[in-house]
């Protein structure tokens, strides 16, 4: 697999629709998978915080403005305890899983052991499928320099066709091993 582009990632603005992308991604996946997607909590309208949710059912928040945290994005604290208990432990890779890793951000990034486990993650012979931040700091561009990602920026006119895309190439991957 040395070369191959095995980690498929989605950028793009924030409310884009990369979740959206994962999560149909997910629906239809035909392999076994492990890992977690973030969506966000409203409440009458306003955004009040996001909530990470594993494919095994797990869920706890990233970040809510309620919450106390020496890590603050905004208004947000971070949950560092949530990244490391729900986060990290999904994103292991497993057997021949398709790993969901929604998403490499600035939020995550505060923990050292989520960036440890993602690079974990992306360093196995396993298939990734995430998202990650537009912008980001040292350690975020080091990932979009890897040679075995792959990136595709969520845009209107793609969103409803990069699912799809996703899905095809993970069936050729799984294909080639």
């Amino acid at each position: 697999m040395d070369g191959v582009r095995k980690n498929i990632f989605l950028t793009g603005a924030p409310s884009s629709g990369k979740t959206t992308v994962i999560k149909k991604v997910i629906q239809s996946l035909d392999y076994p998978a492990n890992g977690f997607y973030t969506e966000e909590e409203r409440v009458a309208g306003r955004r009040t915080g996001f909530i990470m949710k594993t494919l095994d059912g797990r869920k706890g928040y990233l970040a809510h403005q309620d919450i106390e945290s020496d890590f603050h994005i905004r208004r947000y604290g971070v949950s560092i305890e949530n990244i490391e208990t729900i986060a990290v432990p999904s994103i292991a890779p497993m057997g021949r899983n398709i790993i969901i890793l929604d998403e490499i951000g600035k939020m995550e990034c505060f923990s050292e052991v989520f960036t440890q486990a993602a690079t974990g993650a992306l360093d196995s012979p396993n298939i990734v499928v995430g998202t990650i931040t537009f912008g980001g700091d040292d350690f975020i561009a080091g990932i979009k320099q890897r040679n075995d990602m792959e990136i595709h920026e969520v845009t209107l006119d793609n969103r409803d066709l990069l699912p799809e895309l996703i899905l095809r190439k993970i069936k050729d991957l799984r294909k080639s091993e």
